[in-house]
């Protein structure tokens, strides 16, 4: 497979305006089984999300202890600890913010139609960052930038992807 060149996104701004999310009640989100290790590293990471992500504001989930956060309507949501994404393998390539690498499937990367399915590539446990392609083509690295800290602090680095 041919591997991309990497996408360098540091010092992003990231604008901070607010925009209201939908009254379509929590958006629901599949909770992983993680080993106790794992759920730390996650309830650690989920703990620290921001209140807005791409000026969309956070909004309920359900469950609402999960190690998540969904943002606007429709919602981007932030999972972690989920598990190796399809199509995912030692010849994949990464896209890079702040110094985190992400995977996303070709098909995305060349068709902004699509939604879009980042999930960071080196860290354990993963984090998956799910955007509605309504967002496309800025909220995919402006997400990557800013959850990139947040990432390195709660998770660990097992296989440098950037």
């Amino acid at each position: 497979m041919p591997r991309r060149p990497h996408l360098i996104l540091a010092g992003l701004a990231v604008p901070v305006a607010l925009v209201a999310a939908g009254c379509g009640g929590p958006v629901p989100v599949d909770v992983p089984k993680l080993s106790a290790a794992d759920q730390d590293a996650c309830d650690a990471f989920a703990a620290d999300l921001p209140d807005t992500l791409y000026d969309e504001k956070r909004v309920d989930i359900e469950p609402a202890d999960a190690p998540a956060a969904a943002y606007g309507d429709p919602a981007i949501v932030v999972r972690c600890g989920v598990g190796v994404p399809k199509g995912f393998d030692e010849t994949a390539s990464c896209e890079s913010a702040n110094g985190v690498g992400y995977y996303l499937p070709d098909e995305q990367y060349t068709d902004q139609d699509l939604d879009l399915t980042l999930t960071t590539a080196g860290y354990r446990p993963r984090i998956e960052i799910s955007i509605p392609a309504r967002y496309r083509p800025n909220a995919g690295p402006a997400a990557m930038a800013v959850l990139a800290p947040l990432v390195k602090q709660h998770l660990t680095l097992v296989d440098d992807c950037d």
